[in-house]
């Protein structure tokens, strides 16, 4: 377990490096991305550790993982901030809810007005856009996503932070970061309609392993990183 701690260690100080010169060669302030640490597989013992090592914001994507290791990051001295980054299925809703801070992966109707009517007090969300086009990416399509914005941002009980995509799966750098280009426009129209809801929607969450440099590029605001922390996992 010692040897697992330090090789992480020494990964998050790399991926933090990376984030920091990929701010500085797109002209943005130092710390203006965040680094969620995905945490899909990892044992709890190991969940604990990665919060040991300075990770502070970490995303789940298994409702089955996070009922176990979300009462264990609670017991933390310092809580790490969670966010679910998976397809939630609605009757899943109810155990998913007090154990995180943020919903990333809102795409529907359904899912939207469960999690208005089961929070208890002002849950962050975030509408998940597709903009790949890719049928094995969950998302609404970004034809769209202004209108479901909207929608999301006059539900009680949920405030609308911003907005999460999953890049194309193509080494085309240009492919790439015209998705991420894309979602950042569909976040400037929905602020910048004034609408109801809408004045806190800033965030950006895009950017994996393999592209996180173009996302900070176009505006990320945070990326999610497992295997550049952890390793390949299934």
């Amino acid at each position: 377990m010692q040897s697992w701690i330090a090789r992480v260690g020494e990964q998050v100080a790399e991926v933090r490096r990376r984030l920091a010169a990929a701010e500085q060669a797109a002209g943005r302030p130092p710390g203006s991305v965040r680094l969620l640490a995905a945490t899909k597989t990892l044992t709890v013992p190991q969940a604990l550790a990665a919060v040991e090592v300075g990770l502070d914001l970490v995303g789940e994507s298994r409702v089955q993982e996070l009922v176990v290791k979300g009462p264990a990051w609670a017991q933390c001295l310092t809580p790490p901030t969670v966010h679910f980054i998976g397809v939630l299925q609605s009757n899943k809703i109810a155990r998913t809810i007090p154990l995180v801070d943020c919903v990333q992966s809102v795409a529907t109707t359904r899912l939207a007005a469960g999690l208005s009517r089961r929070a208890k007090t002002p849950l962050d969300v975030m509408v998940q856009v597709n903009t790949s086009g890719e049928t094995t990416k969950s998302g609404v399509a970004p034809v769209d996503a202004v209108e479901f914005a909207l929608q999301v941002a006059e539900l009680p009980n949920l405030r609308l932070a911003g907005f999460m995509t999953i890049g194309p799966n193509t080494d085309d750098e240009a492919v790439i970061a015209a998705a991420y280009d894309q979602l950042r426009q569909i976040r400037d129209e929905v602020v910048g309609s004034g609408a109801p809801g809408t004045e806190e929607a800033t965030e950006l969450s895009m950017g994996m392993t393999n592209d996180l440099e173009i996302a900070v590029a176009a505006g990320a605001t945070m990326v999610r990183v497992g295997t550049a922390l952890f390793g390949p996992r299934d």
